[in-house]
This record gives C-alpha cells, sequence and structure tokens, in this order.
C-alpha cells in the first residue's frame, strides 16, 4: 500500500525477497503529463503493472465494499509506505499480522505527512526511517526496528531515495523473522508532527536567517521549488550557499544575486528561468541582469 516513488523500493524489495504480493493498493491516476490533463499512474502503480501484480485504487475506505474486498485477500500483513490513506480499524486488523510502516523519520518525531522535509527545515542534524507496527492514531505505533543517517546538505530528494532504500532493506529484515523484532512502544517525549507541505512556503523569505533560507532549497528540492520572485518573474532556486553579507533583508547585495537575510546572506548557485532548463546563476545573469539594490 503506497504511492509515491519513495514506495517503490518497498514493493520492489518485496518482490526480490520472494514474498506473494497479492495486490498493490495505490491512490487514484491524477490529471499530470505535460500539459496536465491526462490523468498519470502512480510510480507504485507504474511498478505494480509491470511486476504482473493486480492494482487497486480506492478513493477511500469508506467506498461500499473496500474494505470486504481487503479482508477477502487474506493477507498474511500489509506493508504501508506512503500511501496517503488513513486506515481503518476494520483494514488494520484485517491481516494476521496487522500493517506494518515503513516511516521516513525517528519516531515520534515528525509524525504525520511529510517527515523528510520537516526534518530538513527544522535543521534536524540527523534522521532515519522506522518500520512500525500500525495503530489507529496517526504514526503513534509502537517501532520493530530503525536507523539512522545524517542529513548533512542532501535535499529533500537525495534523502528521499536514501530512506526509500533504508527502509525496504529494514522492511525486509523485519519480515524474514517478525518475532525476533518485537513492537516496542514510542517515547512519550519528543512528539512533533509533520505538516503536509503547502505550495505558498516555497516563496523563499528572506526575513529570517540565511541558513533557514538555505534548507528551505533543500527541503522544496525537487518539489515544490523554493523560488523567488524577479520583475514579476518566478526564479526556481535548485541550490545554494550560506555567505557573509548585511543589508535590508531582501536585498540584492552584489553582481552575484546575493541576497541579505535578517541574519547572514543566501548566494544561489543553480536556478531556473519558467519554461527554461537548470543552470547556474551566472549563466542567468547574462540574460536576466539583477542589479544590486534591487529588493526581492
Amino acid at each position: 500500500m503506497g504511492t509515491p516513488d519513495f514506495a517503490v523500493p518497498t514493493l520492489d524489495a518485496l518482490v526480490e525477497a520472494g514474498h506473494e504480493v497479492v495486490a498493490a493498493y495505490t491512490q487514484p491516476p491524477r490529471p499530470g503529463g505535460r500539459r496536465g490533463r491526462e490523468l498519470v499512474p502512480s510510480p507504485v502503480q507504474q511498478r505494480a503493472e509491470k511486476l504482473g501484480i493486480p492494482v487497486r485504487s480506492p478513493v477511500s475506505f469508506r467506498e461500499e465494499g473496500a474494505k470486504e474486498a481487503f479482508a477477502a485477500l487474506n493477507a498474511d500483513v500489509a506493508i504501508v509506505a506512503a500511501y496517503g490513506l488513513i486506515l481503518p480499524q476494520p483494514v488494520l486488523d484485517a491481516p494476521r499480522l496487522g500493517c506494518i510502516n515503513v516511516h521516513g523519520s525517528l519516531l515520534p518525531r515528525w509524525r504525520g505527512a511529510a517527515p523528510i522535509q520537516r526534518a530538513i527545515l527544522a535543521g534536524d542534524h540527523q534522521t532515519g526511517v522506522g518500520i512500525m507496527q500500525m495503530e489507529r492514531g496517526l504514526d503513534t505505533g509502537p517501532v520493530r526496528l530503525e536507523e539512522r543517517t545524517p542529513i548533512g546538505r542532501k535535499t529533500a530528494g537525495e534523502l528521499t531515495v536514501e530512506l526509500a532504500e533504508l527502509g525496504a532493506r529494514l522492511l525486509v529484515d523485519v519480515l524474514s523473522d517478525v518475532d525476533r523484532y518485537p513492537a516496542k512502544a514510542q517515547p512519550e517525549a519528543g512528539v512533533t508532527y509533520a505538516a503536509k507541505i503547502d505550495k505558498a512556503e516555497a516563496r523563499l523569505r528572506f526575513d529570517a536567517s540565511a541558513a533557514d533560507a538555505e534548507r528551505a532549497v533543500r527541503a522544496f528540492n525537487p518539489a515544490p521549488g523554493a523560488y523567488v520572485e524577479i520583475a514579476g518573474e518566478r526564479i526556481r532556486i535548485h541550490a545554494a550557499d550560506v555567505v557573509e553579507g548585511t543589508g535590508t533583508p531582501g536585498e540584492v547585495l552584489d553582481d552575484r544575486l546575493t541576497i541579505a537575510c535578517r541574519e547572514g546572506a543566501l548566494r544561489p548557485t543553480s536556478v531556473q528561468r519558467a519554461g527554461r532548463g537548470v543552470m547556474t546563476t551566472a549563466e542567468l545573469l547574462r540574460g536576466f541582469p539583477v542589479p544590486a539594490g534591487t529588493i526581492l
């Protein structure tokens, strides 16, 4: 049970380990493609179909017969990885071993929809992935196994790939001998919630520190993409450095597009204009000058 790219390594690992995957549950196809009009199957659906696994995509489990159809699979266990639907108690209880979740954080920190991005935004030094026995609460279930990794200067995209592969490996370990990895209750202290990313958050703010802005650049790479507006045009920032500099927050300080923040300054290094490819800041400025003193 999964939807985005994060869940695909888990599906592959289950198949490679010799488990019989009786069905793949995923979100229904969404509008996409070049014009945003054609319905595009989720990454999990695309992979499952290539593997010959039956795909089911209920809008919710409140649909008539959805819970009964799930129970009729008579599955030993349901594996959940970034599925995106709330599972009611009858679904959680249907498999013999219940539902096991591959979650991209060190629980109880960053329960919820966007744990990877929120960990980067918060300036966490490390994160990880946990194999959690699911219960009705939002990511409140006991954890069977987890592993940590440093964040460093990784983007959300890079960290997602790393945690997806790590989670898939841990999951296979747990399924090889469930009794060897008893579920342990999460600590009561340290609970935080990773709210879904709002596209409005992607507009860079310079009334914060340059370190905050640089983390936002990494957290929103690849999606929804951090950006600034210059002369009415939205410029995406793919990478940036924190440098020394003082000025009015949002003020361009030099001919390298160094932007003053409340503390320090941000210097974009990889940018993109609408409808164009990714380029260096120097390449952008050759055809799109932004003079010092400009306020963004």
